[in-house]
Formats: C-alpha cells, sequence, structure tokens
C-alpha cells in the first residue's frame, strides 16, 4: 500500500504565489519519477512539472518561467512553487509518481494523489 498526499493549494489573487508539497509514504522500494498535474473544471488532467529520479525535469509551457519543480525522489518529496500566479492556473493540482513497491513484480505503478485546490482570483 502506498499514498501520495498533497498540501498547499488555496486561494490567491492574481501575481501571487503558493507552494505546493506532495509526500510519498508506505510500502516504497523505489520511485522513479514524481510531478504535477492538474484539472481545471471541464478540462482533461494535464502535465504541469515531472522531475525523474535522475533529475531530469519537464514543464509544461504554460508554466515554463513561473514554477519550478524540486524535491527527491530517494527522499519520496516533491515540491511546486507557483510564483505570478493567473486566474488560468485555476485548477485541482494532483500529485503523481512511478512506484515501485517492496515484493513486487509489476514495475512501477502509477500512483495519484487526492488533489489539491488552487483558486486564484483576478
Amino acid at each position: 500500500q502506498v499514498q501520495l498526499v498533497g498540501s498547499g493549494g488555496g486561494l490567491v489573487q492574481a501575481g501571487g504565489s503558493l507552494r505546493l508539497s506532495c509526500a510519498a509514504s508506505g510500502n516504497i522500494f523505489s520511485i522513479n519519477v514524481m510531478g504535477w498535474y492538474r484539472q481545471a473544471p471541464g478540462e482533461q488532467r494535464e502535465l504541469v512539472a515531472t522531475i525523474t529520479a535522475s533529475g531530469g525535469i519537464n514543464y509544461a509551457d504554460s508554466v515554463k518561467g513561473r514554477f519550478t519543480i524540486s524535491g527527491d525522489t530517494a527522499k519520496h518529496m516533491v515540491y511546486l512553487q507557483m510564483n505570478n500566479l493567473k486566474p488560468e492556473d485555476t485548477a485541482v493540482y494532483y500529485c503523481n509518481a512511478g512506484i515501485q513497491q517492496y515484493g513486487s513484480n509489476w514495475g512501477f505503478l502509477d500512483i495519484w494523489g487526492q488533489g489539491t485546490q488552487v483558486t486564484v482570483s483576478s
């Protein structure tokens, strides 16, 4: 059993900042990637940013230069610093990780956190 717990969402005015945190816990042997996705009302879930175990980082074009992902997959933690927030950043933000469990032959499982609401007012 593994779980991801995200936190740090809230309500902020346009131009403001928020920092999201996510911790993975449970039966974890290895994590190959951690990241953040978001889903706005009526929209599909989309990638925001990811960080791999080797330190590779990927951002959605819409957040480049404003958001910074950091963390350590070996420590099971990932963060998302969001600056210069815009109303279009309003969404539920989901933490995601590829996790391999001890004693499992299933490889890396795609695990999702419960989501945290980010609302940016204009």
